[in-house]
């Protein structure tokens, strides 16, 4: 596969304050700030943004809430270290798709989904409803019907995994599997199965997932998750991944007016 950086800007903001925090936690997520460095005054931010200090003092405490930033009296708001990140909030997940995701962050992806999602294919196959099986082979029918590098086939893709989430009965696995959408959209986009034989393969462990709900087989619903999730890591090993450069954001300015 050829090298590929994976940036999917999100939609922007409706306020001032969480405009700035965005723009802020993507420079930071991008290594613009580094972990640990301290953030300009509140003076040279005010003036870069051109809002008012209300506004600016509403961005750091949505990104303090979030773990990214902390305030230190006679230090000043200092980057956080990526432990501390939230990275089931929505918004830290988001800003991470507008930086450009690497290697860590599919990695680390996987290694939740491997935590969370067999287990979820083994409750759906205890707990699923007519109307889920039908979510199921729809979504299946969808990844047959798309070019397997389209988005189409990704969104039919995600459509599946969250439908398994939802037949669980298990509204923490619900909660998640929505939670991460955006991430494992981004993730199922640069694992397509380009090639005939990677389709086929990733067609038929979706198919057996399915299969296996619909029979009630919790074991061989669960195998085919970890079969499928351990699949995509593989086609992401074949793929180097690379962070996005750190170029200014969209909004780097925001218009000086009050929320």
């Amino acid at each position: 596969m050829t090298s590929r950086i994976v940036i999917i800007p999100t939609r922007r903001a409706h306020s001032n304050h969480a405009e700035v925090a965005r723009s802020i936690g993507v420079d930071i997520i991008a290594g613009r700030y580094a972990e640990g460095a301290r953030l300009p005054g509140d003076a040279e931010l005010i003036a870069m943004f051109g809002v008012s200090r209300p506004v600016l003092r509403e961005s750091v405490k949505t990104l303090v809430a979030k773990g990214l930033l902390t305030t230190k009296a006679r230090v000043g708001t200092v980057v956080r270290e990526r432990a501390a990140w939230n990275m089931f909030d929505a918004d830290v997940l988001a800003w991470h798709l507008d930086a450009g995701i690497d290697k860590r962050f599919l990695d680390d992806l996987a290694e939740i989904r491997l935590a969370v999602e067999p287990r979820a294919a083994a409750l759906a196959a205890a707990h699923r409803s007519e109307e889920n099986i039908a979510e199921l082979r729809r979504s299946m029918e969808r990844m047959r019907l798309e070019a397997s590098d389209s988005v189409s086939f990704a969104d039919a893709d995600l459509a599946l995994h969250v439908a398994v989430a939802r037949a669980s009965g298990n509204l923490f696995m619900r909660s998640i599997g929505h939670v991460i959408e955006a991430a494992l959209r981004a993730s199922f986009l640069l694992s397509a199965p380009v090639e005939p034989e990677d389709r086929d393969t990733v067609l038929l462990w979706h198919q057996k997932i399915v299969d296996a709900i619909t029979c009630g087989d919790a074991g061989m619903a669960s195998e085919a998750m970890v079969y499928v999730i351990h699949n995509g890591m593989r086609r992401h090993e074949g793929t180097v991944i690379e962070t996005a450069p750190a170029e200014p954001l969209p909004s780097a300015k925001v218009e000086n007016k009050r929320d």
